[in-house]
């Protein structure tokens, strides 16, 4: 599952990896528009650092909490991910819950922007009206292995357009994480499922 899933906040990260044509300026408020300003600014980032490419973990993840968070909606991604359990949560275990879940996306894929060299992306026309709410930016990934398929869901808010959910060879992020949310739940309640999340973001920043 983790193979096949990306972090809002860091799912995303597979989108470093692309270059953008500098034939036209993308236009921040359209949902396509903003996801390639998010590659060209990143990439621009993972270029000039040599601390990043080198693997420096601490530098890819304040990265990631400066350019790639504020764009996202981890509420809204958490919120679908728990499903119907998100209602037995308090104020307090919704907080608790995005903050973790928002550290193990991060944590888990921020090695992947160490790696970004030289693939492009392909985007596919965007299929939405100007009235739409809700859309999906596909794109494909193209590197020195076969293309990857790659979308993105947004939402417009009243800060603009931010993505809170990611789509990989056919697997939705928060549909994979909603399995495992919903066994813990089940096992141990939401206090369970908060330890579960601060465990493994624990393990993971020993790994790194």
């Amino acid at each position: 599952m983790k193979n096949l899933t990306l972090s809002l906040f860091v799912s995303i990260t597979s989108l470093f990896v692309c270059s953008v044509s500098a034939q036209s300026v993308p236009d921040p408020n359209t949902p396509d528009g903003l996801i390639k300003i998010i590659v060209a600014d990143v990439m621009s980032l993972v270029k000039s650092d040599p601390e990043i490419q080198r693997g420096n973990i601490p530098r890819v993840v304040e990265l990631v909490e400066k350019k790639i968070v504020p764009y996202t909606d981890m509420r809204r991604t958490t919120q679908l991910a728990m499903g119907k359990n998100w209602s037995k949560a308090t104020p307090e275990q919704q907080n608790q819950l995005i903050f973790e879940f928002k550290n193990l996306l991060i944590r888990t894929y921020s090695g992947a922007l160490s790696q970004l060299r030289d693939q492009t992306v392909q985007y596919k026309p965007l299929r939405s009206s100007p009235s739409d709410t809700d859309v999906i930016v596909r794109t494909v990934v193209i590197g020195k292995s076969d293309p990857i398929p790659l979308d993105y869901r947004l939402e417009k808010t009243n800060d603009g357009w931010r993505v809170y959910d990611i789509n990989i060879m056919g697997a939705w992020l928060i549909e994979a994480y909603r399995n495992q949310f919903t066994n813990q739940i089940s096992q141990n309640g939401v206090d369970g499922l908060i330890k579960f999340l601060q465990e493994r973001n624990a393990m993971l920043a020993g790994k790194k």
